[in-house]
């Protein structure tokens, strides 16, 4: 379940507080006494079998002896009492409780939520502090603060962290929305949560502090869905290494889980930071809505020292100092009486100690018109010649003035007593400040990390720059073998033929027995040659002597061959050698060692990994992760996150890398690992690159028998490659109908633009010229786990290019009980049968996936669409609240469960 009765959990009519006592310093009594302080407007019915009244207010003895049902019920007692609690609540009809007791065995616990499922009832915790939300007068806790209200959602898994937040956050006049403790996570966790704070209007941004995730799939997926609609930012504890000690690939060393939830978060599009001070620094500066393009910032000081020191935070951040634009520069030098060239107009810009209100608008107002810098952050040191609240009010008028720019501007006062009035007068203009320089900075470089988060789910990635048909087959079949024959490692001739499978370029190998098939294999391959020991036992090659390199002629390959095998046999001697490797030298001076991995996470699956390769690997560290699948912008953005990214564009003499075929090795290697469940690990080191393209001289797989099958065990559900159909309309043309893809933005502007506006306006219940970015973005950047969207594509008549002729979709709830659907057709294809293959298709879909009801609201004019809804057998209902629109569904049964993967 997902978000089904949490309401009841939270805006609850009426409450029972089971086990309320009066007995000092109990859980009883402490939620007692919250419960009825915190000005619940409702009925609360404190049950005790033994007391006559708790808080002044009569008890009861049981739950069936309560005079009404109670919508939540808080539970306080025993662990091994609680099961049969649940089940009376239940039968009462009771949906929703929070579980405070602990102490619960495995057992119990499963107790606890058999009673609840067959009423549907929704458990928080056990074990779990409660809820507050404290708009709605609801304090449900232990706490011994009570919050204040504000539009702020704090969900956390450790309750002593539930209580220290409320108090450092009521202590500075921060409120909440709702302060959430999901304590063991029986049943709701943070998937739930994030699913049902992003539909709250009251909620302005999601906190989240989290030890770890139990359902990687459901986390990602309303992750991504809530950050696309309100900042989502979360702590996660535990940033020590815990590399498996059983990992034998570099990759397997290298993904640590720390840097595997950091890769997890990115990919949703949320915002990761260290502390509390952060935590709340961040939620105010992102849900300000602020809007930032770029990572250029201009800073405006009167104290050079302070100045400097936002510079270097801005650089150890990873952000840049903007520079000025001509125009800018004259402007300045007008305002500030300095000469062209002079440095009162660099940047960090400088306008003295003694600078007056005006001369801080004049010159802020200049920053703002310019184009060349993406936000402003204004710093004021205390000085005996300003008055800090006067400059303020200056500041803050001219941000007022300039507000249809929506130009960023951060401020930060430096001070206590002389700083806080202005402080106020920037809060309350919606206008971020901070207490010093490094917050503002750290707070700037929050924007632009979330922005670039938010590009990730948002913008429309580059087409793939070949198309590729990799041989799974033939893969499966290799892997197949190794596992029959109980080998975790496949050799490396096998793991270069699986990558060549793929399309990924590998050197010329071949497999030796002897020394003498080893000179032989080299006098074939002509050339200097590299020459390694191919041993099951043998991890790295390098480690026990099993590399030689630039070996010319077949006698120096035969004596170099006995010669590694008595190197091999004296390092590792238990070790069994099966012979040699024997390939091409790759004569590339001018290319990069690049390394290429993939290694299984216990929680999120498989995860990638790009970065320097070498034997060094481990040493440099330079590297980045990523969650499969991944598309070419996905690729250009994992590789964008390392250092050798900037030496891979090219720099002085040396020629760039083709980038697209690293990216593209990329995504071949993502698509190998989505195909493939059986390779566990993977190395492909070094990938030469350069502005030739790729090259595999190295490559190690691990194979095994997986832990769930197909796609199943990604995070991220990849393309459903299994929808895809042929279809022929009634004029006898042909058309694929396939899954939408992020790619397809372009085919659905150009669908858009071959529509009537009658049409469009039909389709979108208002006259429309042409979708946004944003819109299309998010008709074709769909979460396949949530959403689906089938789209007809075939060429153009004119040009052959292909093009969509129509598109359904449909979007469940998180409950996967009802979708909304959606259909639009080409205006020209009308008549054709095309809309009405389309909607079979995608109701076919809904019932493999167990939903319920599929239901779309229809314009009343609608004749063509109301008359296809009815022949699919569509119930038809009056809307009394618009009566120009028609609510049409279907109930499609009990379904058959989740579609294959």
């Amino acid at each position: 379940m997902t978000v089904r009765n949490l309401d009841r959990l939270f805006k609850p009519a009426s409450i029972a507080l089971i086990g309320a006592s009066r007995k000092p310093n109990t859980i009883g009594a402490v939620v007692a006494r919250n419960l009825f302080q915190a000005g619940f407007d409702g009925p609360i019915m404190p049950v005790n079998a033994t007391e006559r009244a708790v808080e002044g207010v009569l008890t009861y003895k049981s739950v069936e002896s309560l005079p009404i049902t109670p919508d939540l019920a808080v539970i306080c007692t025993p662990a091994d009492g609680v099961p049969a609690v649940v089940d009376a609540l239940g039968k009462r009809g009771t949906r929703a409780a929070i579980v405070m007791s602990g102490g619960f065995s495995p057992e119990q616990t499963q107790a606890m939520l058999d009673a609840a499922r067959p009423h549907l009832m929704r458990i928080l915790g056990p074990s779990s502090l409660g809820a507050m939300v404290p708009g709605r007068g609801l304090n449900a806790s232990v706490s011994p603060v009570a919050p204040k209200k504000g539009d702020v959602a704090l969900v956390a898994q450790s309750s002593m962290v539930v209580t220290s937040i409320a108090d450092w956050a009521t202590s500075r006049g921060i409120g909440f929305s709702h302060l959430i403790s999901l304590g063991d996570r029986g049943d709701v966790d943070f998937g739930d949560m994030l699913d049902h704070l992003a539909g709250d209007a009251t909620v302005r941004a999601i906190l989240l502090y989290v030890e770890s995730i139990n359902n990687a799939r459901k986390f990602m997926s309303a992750a991504r869905s809530a950050a696309r609609q309100k900042p989502v930012i979360v702590i996660k504890a535990g940033r020590s290494e815990e590399a498996a000690e059983a990992a034998a690939s570099h990759t397997g060393v290298l993904a640590v889980s720390d840097a595997v939830y950091d890769a997890a978060f990115r990919r949703a599009g949320i915002l990761r930071v260290n502390d509390l001070a952060e935590l709340f620094d961040a939620a105010g500066t992102l849900s300000t809505g602020v809007p930032i393009t770029g990572d250029r910032l201009a800073i405006l000081t009167n104290g050079g020292g302070m100045g400097v020191m936002a510079t270097d935070r801005l650089i150890q951040a990873g952000g840049r100092l903007a520079t000025f634009s001509p125009e800018t520069q004259e402007a300045l030098a007008r305002l500030l009486g300095s000469s062209p060239g002079e440095g009162a107009r660099g940047n960090p810009l400088r306008i003295g100690a003694d600078a007056p209100p005006k001369r801080y608008a004049e010159v802020l107002n200049v920053l703002m018109q310019d184009t060349s810098n993406d936000a402003v952050l204004v710093l004021h040191c205390p000085s005996a010649l300003t008055d800090p609240e006067t400059i303020a009010q200056a500041v803050t008028e001219t941000v007022q003035a300039n507000k249809s720019r929506r130009h960023p501007v951060l401020t930060s006062w430096i001070g206590d007593q002389s700083a806080t009035e202005a402080r106020k007068l920037f809060t309350a203009s919606r206008i971020p400040t901070y207490d010093g320089p490094s917050n503002a900075v750290r707070a700037f470089m929050h924007l632009v990390r979330y922005r670039r988060n938010q590009e990730l789910l948002m913008e429309t990635p580059p087409s793939v720059p070949e198309d590729f048909q990799p041989d799974d087959i033939a893969v499966k079949r290799i892997v197949a073998r190794a596992i029959a024959e109980k080998r975790e490692w496949l050799s490396e001739y096998e793991a270069k033929r699986v990558l060549a499978a793929y399309g990924v370029p590998v050197v010329d190998t071949r497999v030796a027995e002897t020394p003498e098939e080893a000179a032989h294999a080299a006098e074939v391959i002509g050339g200097p040659i590299a020459l390694k020991i191919l041993s099951p036992d043998v991890t790295h090659k390098s480690d026990v002597g099993g590399v030689a390199l630039h070996l010319h002629g077949p006698d120096a390959v035969r004596a170099e061959a006995e010669a590694m095998l008595q190197r091999v046999r004296e390092i590792a001697p238990e070790a069994r050698i099966e012979g040699f490797t024997v390939q091409e030298m790759a004569l590339r001076p001018e290319a990069y060692e690049l390394i290429v991995g993939m290694t299984e996470n216990d929680l999120f699956g498989p995860v990638l990994l790009f970065g320097q390769g070498g034997i060094g690997v481990e040493v440099v560290e330079d590297y980045a992760l990523a969650m499969p699948p991944l598309n070419m912008k996905l690729a250009t953005d994992l590789m964008g996150r390392t250092r050798i990214w900037r030496q891979l564009q090219g720099y002085r003499s040396r020629a760039a890398v083709d980038l697209d075929a690293v990216a593209l090795t990329l995504n071949k290697v993502s698509q190998l690992v989505v195909d493939v469940p059986e390779i566990a690990e993977l190395d492909i080191n070094p990938l030469l690159a350069d502005s030739e393209g790729v090259l595999a001289l190295d490559a190690r797989i691990k194979v095994g028998v997986p832990a769930l099958p197909g796609a199943k065990r990604l995070a991220i559900r990849p393309y459903p490659k299994s929808l895809e159909d042929r279809i022929t309309i009634k004029d006898g043309r042909q058309f694929l109908v396939r899954p939408i893809l992020p790619e397809d933005e372009p085919l659905v502007h150009n669908l858009v633009e071959n529509q009537t506006a009658e049409d469009l306006r039909l389709r979108f219940f208002a006259p429309l010229k042409r979708l946004s970015h944003q819109a299309a973005a998010r008709l074709t950047q769909i979460d396949y786990d949530r959403e689906m969207g089938l789209i007809a594509v075939g060429p153009d008549p004119q040009t052959g290019e292909t093009i969509m002729y129509g598109v359904v979709r449909i979007t469940a709830d998180p409950d996967n009980l009802r979708a909304e659907y959606a259909v639009m057709v080409r205006s020209d294809m009308k008549g054709q049968g095309l809309g009405y293959i389309l909607m079979n298709k995608i109701l076919d879909y809904a019932r493999s996936r167990g939903i319920k009801e599929v239901y779309g609201e229809v314009l009343r004019e609608n004749t063509n669409m109301l008359n296809m809804c009815r022949t699919l057998g569509f119930i038809r209902k009056e809307n009394l609240d618009e009566p120009g629109v028609v609510e049409v569904r279907i109930e499609l049964g009990g379904g058959i469960g989740a579609a294959a993967e």
